[in-house]
């Protein structure tokens, strides 16, 4: 669908981005007419309101759908059900893209585009049918439910519980952190339905005893809500299973590990839009009689980001492309982008704010918006200590070791 709407307006319209900045090899026309469209979008429709949003708490509802319009909210999903059919390489591209606008709203479409893909691959025709539609256009906003107050990082340590009584079944428990609380329609939640087994259910907002805690006041991603979701004896029919019973560890992680992708994506649109805004500003910007730019300290500080945003990109982008391989382990992969792509992005927005001296810290220029949200993207979709602990595991405790005698 994207592909198609987007092919002749595009091709006719776009000027290509020849910019060091985007670093673009080997990506096809497709890939670039997607790129082009979601910078343009975040140029007109987020960038220009960022600030205003991230100061007032502002989750842009209107922009979100806007962006439905042109298919980001269905980037995985098939064409059969509304869905653009594109794969981990293209959801990489376009996140990061949008980011340039507003990390914020590009980390909360990422994370429905999450829901979404679940929904396109375990769910039932009929629950495609039923829900893929309106999720795909944004209608139906989706959040994702695993961590919870007592099991962050520690997803072993689950205490919300359903039980099958007739032909239902009952949820207990809270679910902490839920980006979209409150606002979305569908919540796809991890659950305990056995001592070690783990089930996945879609619970829509009207189900008596679902409730919510307070709007969570936070450093970053102030543009979605964050909210406690609190299951109190909630009816779930059956049909609301996604998956099978005992597959929600494998369902969680399948979308854990797009959505570690997805999140180094929107580390690169910031260090790309922080980059992009400290180098102009250098070429302004005169002390001691001459400008930023032709200070030999400041000028490697820069190539020194370049090169890193250039190398965590490509390590994101080749990653993604491994994760639609049928490869084994290849969450390790979204581990090593995540930790490179968020550590190595915040780095970058930190030296581009310096370049803006006492300017930096003014809401007005957006680089203290940029610092904010990158702090926040070490932290979620599994910290980046996680991360490392995943690598390692992988590194030592995966492989016979081979005694030499």
């Amino acid at each position: 669908m994207l592909a198609r709407s987007l092919n002749l307006s595009t091709r006719i319209l776009s000027r290509p981005i020849s910019s060091v900045l985007a670093g673009n090899f080997n990506l096809t026309e497709d890939q670039l007419a997607f790129q082009e469209t979601a910078l343009q979008f975040a140029k007109e429709h987020m960038e220009p309101f960022a600030n205003e949003w991230d100061k007032t708490d502002h989750f842009p509802i209107d922009v979100i759908k806007m962006a439905g319009n042109l298919g980001f909210g269905a980037i995985y999903c098939s064409d059969k059900h509304g869905g653009t059919g594109l794969g981990k390489l293209e959801a990489s591209i376009i996140l990061e893209a949008l980011s340039t606008g507003c990390i914020s709203t590009a980390s909360y479409i990422s994370i429905h585009n999450m829901c979404n893909g679940l929904l396109d691959v375990f769910g039932t025709e009929e629950q495609r049918s039923k829900w893929q539609p309106g999720v795909s256009s944004f209608d139906l906003f989706t959040s994702y439910c695993l961590t919870e107050p007592n099991s962050g990082s520690d997803a072993g340590a689950m205490s919300t519980t359903a039980k099958l009584e007739g032909n239902d079944y009952v949820l207990n428990g809270s679910k902490m952190f839920i980006s979209g609380g409150g606002e979305s329609h569908l919540y796809f939640v991890m659950t305990r339905t056995g001592p070690k087994e783990i089930s996945c259910f879609i619970v829509e907002k009207d189900t008596p005893g679902l409730s919510f805690g307070k709007k969570e006041d936070k450093l970053g991603w102030r543009t979605q809500p964050t909210r406690l979701v609190n299951f109190d004896n909630c009816k779930i029919p059956k049909g609301n299973l996604l998956g099978e019973i005992g597959q929600g560890m494998k369902i969680a992680m399948r979308g854990l590990e797009g959505g570690r992708l997805t999140i180094s994506s929107c580390a690169l649109g910031g260090a790309w839009y922080a980059l992009e805004k400290a180098s102009n500003y250098m070429g302004e910007r005169k002390q001691f009689g001459k400008h930023l730019k032709d200070f030999q300290y400041l000028r490697f500080k820069m190539a020194e980001a370049l090169a890193r945003l250039t190398s965590a990109r490509m390590t994101t982008r080749a990653c993604a492309q491994l994760m639609d391989q049928p490869i084994q382990n290849k969450h390790i992969f979204a581990s090593i982008a995540k930790l490179i792509a968020t550590d190595d992005c915040a780095q970058i927005v930190d030296d581009c704010l310096q370049m803006f001296g006492g300017y930096g810290l003014l809401r007005e220029y957006g680089m203290e918006r940029m610092y904010r949200e990158l702090r926040v993207l070490k932290i979620v979709e599994g910290t980046n200590e996680i991360m490392r602990h995943t690598i390692a595991k992988n590194l030592f405790d995966h492989h016979p070791h081979h005694h030499h005698h």
